[in-house]
């Protein structure tokens, strides 16, 4: 489970000042969560990894079952109990062990990818392509004539339906940790500053399952009556940090980047967790960058992070643009009779146009004019000065939860994202994307930083990111972060999982204002 470079477990915590009492590294004992009981000091909190491991186990049992009998029906259109189908129905009763096998040797049940990204989703799709190679080399040993309508039935549907039933049971891992279940903790050691955003981003983004249990300060940091960071007890200072991590139940612990821990104490640290066969994850400084972009390089003894640039030009630019033109186009086409009632409702609603044209500043500071469907009164923009001190959103964004300018089908629209759908006219004439950075304001472009005016380097979208992560109810600072990591990351896998993402957010209608 990664999220800025860190992988972690859960406990509930009692008072620092208990902590202390006990143990001289200022460590509590936990009560462990995620279908654990209750637990003393050293109670580990990962209880819930067994058992979800297990589900996993019996989909992917289940899921080569029914596929494999499925391509025996299909490929004979016999029933099953026919001679010349027994063969086949042993193969169909022999590839569910072997894929279990499969995507245990592929990685596909390792607790670190787990619940969370892409990566479990590529190793079971790799598992796919190594059972598929197997079972042909197999047959070709033993001289078994495998029939092509079977392999092709068969295999990709024990893959496809692995995939379903996998994303099924993550949905429902997700909902549990909604409510606090199945969770992992950490111990943290950093600075203050660092270990407090680290909190901040769990706590923000629930679903990766991860809670902060205690936190190991320098020692100037560590003083009498600093006894918590965003709620989370000082366990210590750094040397503490595996008794604390022990005595706290932590699977875990996570170092930021600080210059104490060099490499001497690392080496240390990690030889204590050893013990107890706790995890040691080393954070990067570089919080916002994602796994693609950075390999480890061992130069010297020494292994060194390298960090790819993004790829802002090139050819996966180009498809990325080709890919926004077509599917824009077949939407816009699709959805001509929706834009017809939609201009309808509008237009009825106190008269004026259906569309709404402002402009926008895209791609390298460049001014386009976005179309969207019109949801305030005629004139809106004049009375936006009157309206200013009312403002409820921090930073250079104007926002009103109950904007007197919003009409009734105007916040209809609104909440449901309706009123973004004329911007597909923008994605085919190559000024926006379908995923990107919010459109900004040319006066908001104008209070801009030079970090912020990163956001301009790539064309802006219809969705991302902040969509589904808020909306408006995200802080200007986590907009800006949100938009920043996705330009540092973007890659078509990732424009295609917020895409996926966007249909649930807009369902929601949360932070549509």
């Amino acid at each position: 489970m990664v999220l800025g470079g860190y992988v972690v477990t859960t406990s509930r915590m009692k008072t620092a000042r208990e902590q202390s009492a006990r143990t001289t590294a200022g460590s509590a004992p936990s009560d462990t969560t995620g279908g654990a009981g209750a637990g003393g000091p050293g109670a580990r909190s990962g209880a819930w990894v067994r058992p979800y491991v297990v589900s996993l186990v019996c989909l992917d049992l289940a899921a080569a079952l029914a596929a494999t009998l499925s391509g025996t029906v299909v490929r004979f259109h016999a029933v099953l109990g026919a001679t010349t189908t027994l063969p086949y129905l042993l193969l169909s009763l022999l590839l569910p062990p072997l894929w279990v096998l499969s995507v245990c040797l592929g990685g596909g049940y390792a607790r670190r990818f787990l619940g969370v990204g892409t990566e479990e989703y590529r190793r079971v799709a790799t598992s796919g392509l190594m059972l598929g190679a197997a079972v042909a080399v197999g047959a070709y040993a033993v001289g078994f004539d495998l029939a092509r309508g079977y392999a092709l039935v068969a295999l990709p549907l024990i893959l496809v339906v692995s995939l379903g039933l996998r994303y099924a049971r993550r949905k429902a891992l997700h909902r549990s940790r909604r409510s606090g279940r199945c969770m992992s903790g950490v111990v943290v050691v950093g600075y203050r500053v660092a270990a407090r955003d680290l909190i901040r981003r769990f706590r923000g983004e629930v679903y990766h399952g991860m809670r902060v249990v205690g936190v190991c300060l320098p020692g100037d940091e560590a003083a009498p009556g600093a006894d918590e960071v965003e709620g989370c007890p000082v366990l210590g200072t750094f040397t503490g940090a595996a008794d604390a991590a022990a005595l706290v139940g932590a699977d875990t612990v996570a170092v930021l980047a600080c210059p104490e821990m060099d490499g001497a104490e690392l080496r240390r640290l990690a030889w204590r967790l050893e013990k107890t066969d706790t995890d040691l994850i080393v954070a990067s400084a570089l919080m916002d960058v994602a796994g693609p972009r950075t390999s480890i390089r061992p130069v010297a003894g020494l292994p060194l992070l390298h960090v790819e640039h993004p790829e802002l030009v090139g050819a996966r630019r180009v498809l990325k643009g080709a890919f926004d033109r077509c599917a824009a186009a077949l939407a816009l086409a699709l959805l001509s009779p929706l834009f017809l009632v939609l201009s309808v409702l509008v237009r009825a609603e106190g008269g004026g146009p259906a569309l709404f044209a402002q402009t926008r500043v895209g791609r390298s500071g460049r001014e386009f004019t976005v179309y969207k469907f019109r949801t305030m009164v005629v004139g809106a923009e004049a009375l936006k000065t009157m309206l200013r001190s009312r403002n409820e959103h921090d930073g250079v964004l104007f926002k009103m939860r109950r904007d007197p300018r919003v009409t009734p089908v105007g916040a209809w629209l609104r909440r449901y994202s309706l009123d973004e759908l004329p911007q597909l006219v923008n994605v085919v004439r190559g000024e926006m994307s379908l995923v990107g950075p919010r459109p900004p304001l040319p006066e908001e472009v104008a209070q801009y930083g030079d970090d912020v005016r990163r956001r301009l380097v790539v064309k802006p979208g219809m969705t991302g990111l902040w969509q589904v992560s808020g909306r408006s109810d995200l802080s200007w600072e986590e907009s800006v972060r949100l938009d920043l990591r996705y330009v540092e990351n973007w890659s078509l896998t990732l424009d295609i999982q917020i895409l996926w993402k966007t249909w649930s957010a807009v369902i929601r209608g949360a932070g549509a204002y």
